[in-house]
C-alpha cells in the first residue's frame, strides 16, 4: 500500500509576529528551519520512499520541503511539482496585518467569523470552502493518480490547503475540520488502500 505524507511548512516570520500571511511570500524563521528538519527526521523513520513531491508556489513551503528532502537524502533526486493550487488560503485585505490589531480594527467577533467560519471569506479573500475549491481538484487530478499507481507521495504545503485535503480524505464535516489544527512542521501520515470501487481509503498513522 502506498503512503501519503502531508506536512505543513515550518514556522514563518509572520507566524512568529502573529500576522495574517496568506499568499505573501515570507521566509522561515530559524525555528521553522529546525521544525522542517525534525519533520524530515520523523518521516525518515517510516518505510517511505516518495516517488514525487508536491508543494505550493510559496517559498516557506518550498524551503520546508528542501529541508525534509535533505533529511531523507533525496535532495536533487526527486521530481517536485510546484503549484499555487496548494497555496495557503488567501486572506485578502487582512494579509500582512497583525491579528491583534485586526481585531481592534474590525472587532474581535468579526475577525473570529472570518478566521473560523467555513464559508465566509474576509474582504477580497478566500474562505476555507474557497480554498478547497482550488486545492481538491488539484489533489484529485495530480496526486491521487500517483497513489493509485502505488507510489508514495510527499506533499508540503500550508495549514488551510492541507486542512481542505484532510477534510476530504477523512470525510470530515465543516465543523470537524474547523476544530482540526496542523502545527507548523508537523507531518501527517496516511496509509492508502484502493477499494474495489476504485475509491481510496486513507488510514492515518502516527509518524
Amino acid at each position: 500500500m502506498p503512503t501519503l505524507v502531508l506536512s505543513r511548512h515550518g514556522q514563518s516570520e509572520f507566524n512568529l509576529s502573529n500576522r495574517f500571511t496568506g499568499w505573501l511570500d515570507v521566509e522561515l524563521t530559524r525555528q521553522g528551519e529546525e521544525e522542517a528538519k525534525r519533520a524530515g527526521q520523523k518521516i525518515r523513520g517510516l518505510k517511505f520512499k516518495p516517488a514525487v513531491a508536491f508543494t505550493s508556489a510559496l517559498r516557506r513551503a518550498q524551503k520546508t520541503l528542501d529541508f525534509i528532502l535533505g533529511e531523507l537524502n533525496l535532495r536533487d533526486a526527486l521530481p517536485i511539482q510546484k503549484d499555487q493550487a496548494l497555496n495557503e488560503r488567501h486572506y485578502g485585505d487582512l494579509q500582512g496585518k497583525n491579528k491583534a490589531e485586526t481585531a481592534a480594527e474590525f472587532g474581535e467577533e468579526q475577525v473570529k467569523i472570518w478566521r473560523r467560519s467555513y464559508d465566509i471569506p474576509p474582504p477580497n479573500g478566500e474562505s476555507l470552502k474557497d480554498t478547497a475549491a482550488r486545492t481538491l481538484p488539484y489533489f484529485e487530478g495530480k496526486i491521487v493518480p500517483e497513489l493509485k499507481a502505488g507510489r508514495d507521495v510527499l506533499v508540503v504545503a500550508h495549514g488551510n490547503s492541507l486542512r481542505s485535503i484532510v477534510m476530504s480524505i477523512e470525510k470530515m464535516t465543516p465543523d470537524e475540520i474547523l476544530r482540526t489544527e496542523m502545527g507548523t512542521g508537523e507531518p501527517w501520515v496516511y496509509r492508502v488502500e484502493e477499494l474495489p470501487s476504485g475509491e481510496l481509503r486513507y488510514t492515518r498513522l502516527e509518524p
